[in-house]
């Protein structure tokens, strides 16, 4: 019963989604721009290994983005480059 619900309330939420592509669409181009352009700035860019764990998700997205891909992708591109990005910046904050 629990499943059903939970993918019942899943398909409504990329239904709604799919909806509101376009405003979705700015705000992950906006955070998933910045904050690997902060990732990148802050140390990144000192390691070819560190770069390339911040580049290559944050590209992934942004081609996704120029693709028109479906929502389900962008949104789960933009998670894993925001994820990395925000491990990336609290790593180099640390050091």
């Amino acid at each position: 019963m629990s499943t059903h619900v939970t993918s019942l309330k899943m398909k409504e939420l990329l239904e709604k989604a799919e909806f509101n592509r376009f405003g979705i669409i700015s705000i992950v181009l906006t955070l998933v721009g910045c904050l690997g352009g902060i990732a990148v700035g802050m140390g990144a860019i000192k390691y070819y290994f560190t770069l390339t764990l911040v580049v290559v998700p944050t590209m992934a997205t942004l081609s996704l983005l120029i693709a028109v891909a479906p929502m389900r992708s962008i949104l789960i591109a933009g998670a894993l480059s925001l994820l990395v990005d925000l491990i990336m910046i609290l790593y180099f904050t640390m050091n």
